[in-house]
């Protein structure tokens, strides 16, 4: 049986493919033409944020699982697959410890200036330190708009370390739920707006979310607060984010996420000297990448050896799945 990996993965899962007896092939490229060549004959593919289109799958007609290198499922044709009934199977809880460190990194980077500091010591303006324009994070309030595992896991985060007062915006979640957490429950995103310190967005982009930070929310943030996204770039209005940020509403904000990935040589963000930006690496730490892998490798080999897999995007498929003789 083949194995084709759309995007590269931690050596741990590629070794645990292949001591179940699998070929493993690297494609090539990954753009979706050059998958939709090389995935003829593959039983299995792991991607991870390349997705997989409709146009691959019906060339690897063989396929019997895909498996996402990640929680995120927006580049794949989940429809189709669940069409044609291919399960999805994913990995939800591998990179949370890492992308909810980077929310507190970016934070501090935002509050102690980091970025700005390392400029003035290499341009000899060592008396930059005298600024006064330095923050400390403990005890200010934290929004945090999306309770979903990463969400819950840097209230979790930023209350124990720096005693932050955390509020949480989250539609989908009761109230109870969060206050039994030890939390406050902002139901009201707007009212919530303006009394956090720290915005840190955790929602999935729906046709609900996309564009949620419109120019209209993002100034009514409170005045020298800061946005961090870790979660999708679609989510914010990147020109009205750069005009808060430019015009000192905004003390900064800090993005791991892009709508286009990589960036555009002239998207807004490049040229703005208030904004930290990072390579989508939220959950790319190496102890997030060999969970990650080995949680993908051990669901596709789970799924090939008819065993329903723990955690699946499309889990009504599995009793209708493809099988290939």
């Amino acid at each position: 049986m083949k194995c084709l990996l759309i995007q590269p993965i931690h050596p741990s899962g590629i070794a645990l493919l292949e001591e179940a007896g699998l070929e493993v092939v690297q494609a090539s490229a990954h753009d979706m033409e050059t998958v939709a060549r090389e995935i003829v004959g593959a039983d299995a593919a792991i991607t991870r944020n390349a997705g997989l289109n409709r146009a691959a799958m019906e060339a690897g007609s063989k396929l019997q699982v895909l498996g996402n290198h990640g929680i995120g499922v927006d580049p794949v044709d989940v429809d189709y697959a669940t069409e044609i009934g291919l399960p999805i199977a994913f990995t939800p809880y591998a990179n949370v410890q890492s992308v909810a460190e980077l929310v507190i990194a970016h934070m501090l980077a935002i509050a102690k200036r980091v970025r700005e500091c390392d400029t003035a010591v290499r341009d000899d303006r060592f008396d930059y330190r005298y600024t006064r324009d330095f923050r400390e994070v403990s005890g200010k309030t934290l929004l945090i708009c999306g309770f979903g595992r990463i969400g819950r896991r840097t209230a979790e985060v930023a209350k124990a370390a720096f005693d932050m007062r955390i509020l949480v915006h989250s539609p989908s979640v009761p109230a109870a739920d969060i206050e039994a957490a030890g939390f406050v429950a902002a139901p009201d995103l707007d009212a919530a707006l303006g009394e956090a310190d720290y915005v840190s967005l955790h929602q999935t982009l729906t046709p609900r979310t996309r564009g949620l930070f419109s120019r209209e929310r993002l100034f009514a943030m409170k005045k020298d607060a800061a946005l961090i996204n870790t979660a999708r770039g679609a989510l914010v209005d990147r020109e009205a984010l750069v005009e808060a940020v430019e015009g000192g509403h905004l003390r900064g904000a800090a993005f791991d996420v892009f709508e286009t990935e990589p960036p555009p040589a002239d998207h807004p963000y490049l040229a703005c000297k208030g904004l930290v930006l990072s390579p989508h690496i939220g959950g790319s730490t190496e102890e997030a990448a060999e969970r990650t892998a080995v949680q993908a490798a051990e669901a596709v080999l789970a799924v090939l050896n008819g065993k329903r897999p723990e955690h699946m995007v499309n889990p009504d498929v599995w009793e209708r799945r493809r099988k290939v003789a």
